[in-house]
């Protein structure tokens, strides 16, 4: 005979502990993250949003900052589309953009890679090349009047000495505009020489000596594995050099004053010349919206450029 086992015994399952926080919980939760937001949210909403919408208001009224204003609608915006001196400035700051832009990266990354390497002293020639970005640009400008001066530059003094004539560089406006750019440039290179650093030490070594296993020179390893790997960084420095560039004032304003003529005339120089020179505010505000409108483009261009990137990988 066999006798059946008995059944096996299970105790109860406790119910799970309920939450003791409900909604007291989540609101506090919610407080408290307000709370750390607030003082961001705060002086985002005083420095920048406000500001912003008190521009746009300001570019649909005629307005000398002083009595009344004069309501005139798009009338500012109408006369902004047919000034030729707008149009200078946009194509000054175009070209300034295209000038810089480039030629601070290609420098940046060439700085970059001589100091990524185990070099002596390599801490103090990052501090050398990044110290004119942190500098303010009223001080490298006033340096490059010293340097670009016709009469008592050093740059002239050099070509002088040599047998060459001194070159006009407040005169013409070509020389004019390639002083601003080569000390633009030297203010530049350090930030990008950072930042491009930053990328070079993210590379996986791996990936380099795999290349140089397969026989890949010294150039072949930085076109097809370096550059291509320090893509965002690129992207990165390319949007935000566009960015800086229209929204370059001090050095423009003390180096060449927009002149000679207006060769050098900027966006954000040329509103400044007609809110507080001409005292037309309300115009120089309608400049500071369509600016911001470019960079506002520019900047979205760039964030779905990053979220496609992200994507793609």
């Amino acid at each position: 005979m066999t006798t059946a086992a008995p059944a096996a015994v299970t105790a109860p399952v406790p119910d799970p502990p309920r939450s003791r926080t409900g909604r007291s919980g989540a609101w506090r939760e919610s407080a408290a993250a307000w709370g750390l937001l607030s003082p961001n949210l705060l002086v985002f909403g005083v420095f920048l949003l406000l500001p912003l919408i008190a521009t746009v208001w300001l570019s649909l009224y005629s307005s000398s900052g002083f009595g009344p204003r004069e309501f005139v609608g798009a009338d500012n915006y109408t006369e902004l589309a047919g000034d030729s001196t707008f149009w200078r400035s946009a194509l000054n700051t175009g070209v300034y953009a295209l000038l810089t832009v480039p030629l601070s990266l290609v420098l940046g990354l060439g700085v970059a890679l001589a100091i990524n390497k185990p070099l002596r002293g390599r801490g103090f020639l990052r501090a050398v090349y990044y110290v004119p970005y942190v500098i303010s640009g009223v001080v490298i400008a006033i340096a490059g009047r010293w340097i670009f001066n016709e009469n008592v530059g050093v740059v002239n003094r050099l070509l002088r000495s040599v047998g060459m004539d001194g070159i006009a560089w407040q005169s013409d406006g070509t020389a004019a505009m390639v002083s601003l750019v080569l000390i633009s440039v030297w203010t530049k290179v350090g930030f990008c020489m950072v930042v491009y650093l930053a990328g070079l030490q993210s590379i996986p070594a791996e990936y380099l000596e795999a290349a140089q296993m397969d026989g890949a020179g010294r150039w072949s390893r930085l076109w097809y594995v370096v550059v291509p790997l320090l893509k965002p960084t690129t992207v990165f420095l390319v949007v935000l050099g566009v960015i800086e560039s229209f929204q370059v004032f001090d050095i423009v304003y003390v180096l060449t004053g927009g002149g000679p003529g207006n060769s050098t005339e900027m966006l954000v120089t040329y509103a400044y010349a007609e809110g507080f020179d001409a005292r037309r505010q309300g115009y120089a505000a309608t400049i500071g919206v369509v600016t911001y409108l470019v960079i506002a483009v520019l900047t979205a261009l760039w964030w779905r450029r990053q979220k496609a990137t992200e994507a793609e990988q």
